[in-house]
């Protein structure tokens, strides 16, 4: 299936309002936002033209995936902060998701950028994994209810606790995940475990869902204060996942 779609979907660079208008309607459908929290066409043609990044796979006239960057400066460096990746649901798990990171990886490294990051919900467990090991960015950064409440169904009505994922582009560890499909082995030091039934407690408003969260936040928390970083993630045949903790050597962009 993966390289049949592979083969028909087209990746561009999108600058053209409709196109935009396009991205809105999949934001919608893929977390079911309330107009409020909709990301509009503006601001995905304000990036398009301030150096961010508006990538789109199309199958013909249909959209089946964007990814959304704006440009940041933190301390003097210049990075990508990538603020959506949407896939439609007819193309999950086809690999769209990597090819639009790595064209935007792509596009990055061809302007001189090192560093991209972005955030994920550190209880959503196939997007952890798909961060941290599929494509080698870690986290030491745990932001409590980040972006205030949200409509997303996916959310649950919990706080809308984010991880920070940081992507260092050229360093050894990225290229070593990218060209063998796995981010490299380390020393763990702990692990931070997430329930295959929290996807289920999110939905039915469980207090489960709220009690693991505040669990894993001062777990995290903790961690990362004592100098500690999520370097990989554990997918687990029962559909539990954990965070696998470690030191990082060395600089972090190396």
């Amino acid at each position: 299936m993966s390289s049949t779609i592979e083969r028909e979907l087209e990746l561009r660079a999108l600058t053209r309002m409709e196109e935009f208008d396009a991205c809105v309607e999949l934001q919608r459908r893929v977390w079911g936002f309330d107009d409020a929290d909709l990301v509009p066409s503006r601001m995905f043609l304000i990036a398009a033209k301030t150096g961010g990044q508006v990538f789109g796979a199309w199958e013909g006239e249909r959209l089946a995936g964007y990814a959304l960057a704006f440009v940041g400066d933190r301390h003097g460096r210049i990075y990508l902060h990538s603020h959506m990746l949407a896939v439609d649901a007819a193309f999950r798990n086809s690999g769209l998701g990597r090819r639009l990171k790595l064209r935007q990886r792509e596009d990055a490294l061809e302007r001189g950028i090192e560093l991209m990051e972005w955030t994920f919900d550190p209880l959503e467990i196939k997007n952890a994994y798909f961060n941290l090991r599929r494509l080698g960015a870690i986290a030491r950064i745990y932001v409590a209810n980040q972006y205030g409440q949200s409509s997303s169904r996916l959310q649950g009505a919990l706080p809308t606790d984010r991880l920070v994922a940081e992507w260092w582009l050229r360093s050894p560890r990225v290229v070593q995940t990218l060209a063998q499909g796995l981010a490299p082995d380390f020393a763990v030091t702990a692990k931070v475990e997430v329930p295959a039934e929290i996807a289920r407690w999110k939905q039915a408003g469980d207090p489960r869902a709220g009690q693991l969260q505040a669990a894993n936040r001062h777990r995290l928390e903790q961690a990362f204060a004592a100098g500690q970083a999520a370097l990989g993630y554990e997918r687990r045949l029962d559909g539990s996942g954990a965070f696998l903790l470690g030191h990082w050597e060395g600089n972090w962009g190396q």
